[in-house]
């Protein structure tokens, strides 16, 4: 390693500006990068290097680099093909929290998995009464000695009959206030209190899990931040949430077999994510719909697709700005809630083009129907996408209160003994 390099990783910052990290990069993977690799070996030596997470901590398997820098890394790998990190819930949402709230110890144990993808994550946060007042759950854990155990159920998990661990967020305290009674751990799936059930969905698809929890164990050692405040936990992973249901690209591909298997990988977790393009409405086919059904030349139906377009143009630019402060390295902000609500009315109104469009046609399934279903496909998937991720209303309350610097949404629980709060379940 170089001097430069070896300073960078150090956390030296006169060094690591001045560093020329893209021929760095190069450099490294001319001596490293194998095509032919094991998936899991290549990404071990990512781990031990630091060029796989760059902006990371270059005492947490990263490079302490800036966003800035680290596109220039990615211009190296894209270079030559060469694969990256795992990607998933796991890098989305486990490792951000981690890194923010973890210790040191739960960081150097759980990390490594998550760039290898040895490890795969979900999210034990909603449950059957309460979706949108997450504050509210009682899935509980009682600490018995070196362990936590934990009795409740969890809803609308993604993924959570192929994950390896969790990010569970559950009541510790039932004599403090909602909010500061909660605490994060990471729990293992695979133990005998734990059933992970399918949920069968009205388009047909089963991407989510309601996940019952009875007597199941989590070692002491793996809470996230402090007893008590799961809370502060649970909203930095909320903040990184809103994008992870988009596709994530596909792999540099190269010939070979890590690429191989890196694709392999991608597809198999992108379909969780198949039906994702029709929750959010699909506004890119109302154009061509109307064209090839004639409907275009109705006025009416016009100036519903010129308002969708026009509000879809204006989202993605929304999106795009919210890219940009996150290349910069700020923090996810509202205008993470801002995206979600205009996604939302997106949806709703690619819902209402679609079927002034199509017509009762829109409701039939098959290979003789509209684009073979795919219409029927969209009606019945986007109400998803007002619920999904946070639902409008929180949404709303989050932008309020701030972005806008509103009054808070009144709250006659807010200070109560949690075991005083009437919930749904009570």
């Amino acid at each position: 390693m170089s001097e430069q390099v070896a300073a960078t990783r150090a956390g030296d910052p006169e060094l690591g500006r001045g560093a020329d990290v893209g021929a760095e990069a190069r450099a490294w993977l001319a001596e490293n990068w194998d095509p032919d690799a094991e998936l899991h070996d290549w990404r071990d030596r990512l781990v031990e290097s630091g060029w796989g997470c760059p902006t990371w901590p270059a005492d947490r398997f990263g490079r302490g680099l800036s966003a800035e820098q680290a596109r220039e890394v990615q211009r190296a790998f894209d270079e030559v093909g060469a694969v990256g990190v795992a990607k998933g819930t796991g890098t989305a949402l486990a490792a951000p929290t981690l890194l923010a709230m973890g210790s040191e110890e739960i960081q150097r144990r759980f990390l490594p998995d998550i760039i290898t993808g040895r490890a795969a994550w979900c999210q034990l946060f909603s449950e059957p009464g309460t979706g949108s007042d997450l504050a509210g759950l009682t899935t509980r854990a009682d600490r018995d000695g070196d362990e936590w155990v934990v009795n409740g159920q969890k809803l609308w998990t993604t993924g959570a009959h192929k994950a390896d661990l969790a990010m569970l967020v559950a009541r510790t305290d039932w004599d403090a206030p909602k909010h500061r009674g909660l605490t994060y751990f990471v729990i293992a799936m695979d133990q005998p209190g734990i059933e992970v059930r399918g949920l069968r969905q009205m388009n047909g698809y089963s991407s989510f899990n309601e996940v019952f929890l009875t007597d199941a164990r989590v070692p002491a050692d793996n809470v996230v931040g402090e007893i008590g405040e799961g809370w502060r936990v649970a909203l930095t992973t909320l903040a990184h949430e809103r994008g992870l249901g988009r596709r994530p690209p596909p792999p540099n591909r190269s010939s070979g077999r890590t690429a191989d298997q890196a694709a392999a990988e991608a597809e198999a977790y992108n379909q969780t994510y198949v039906w994702y393009p029709q929750r959010a409405g699909r506004p890119d086919l109302a154009v061509p719909r109307a064209v090839e059904t004639g409907a275009a030349a109705d006025a009416r139906i016009r100036q519903q697709v010129a308002d969708l377009h026009a509000l879809n143009r204006v989202s993605q630019l929304t999106v795009k700005r919210a890219e940009a402060a996150r290349r910069s390295g700020r923090a996810p902000g509202p205008e993470g809630s801002v995206a979600k609500l205009a996604g939302s009315e997106i949806a709703r109104r690619s819902n209402r083009v679609h079927t002034a469009i199509t017509g009762a046609a829109g409701m039939l399934t098959g290979p003789d129907s509209p684009h073979d279903g795919l219409i029927a496909e969209i009606l019945v998937s986007t109400p998803a996408a007002s619920i999904a991720g946070g639902t409008d209303q929180i949404q709303r309350n989050i932008v309020g209160e701030r972005a806008l610097g509103l009054p808070r949404e009144p709250s006659v629980d807010k200070d109560l003994p949690f075991r005083e709060v009437r919930t749904n379940r009570s």
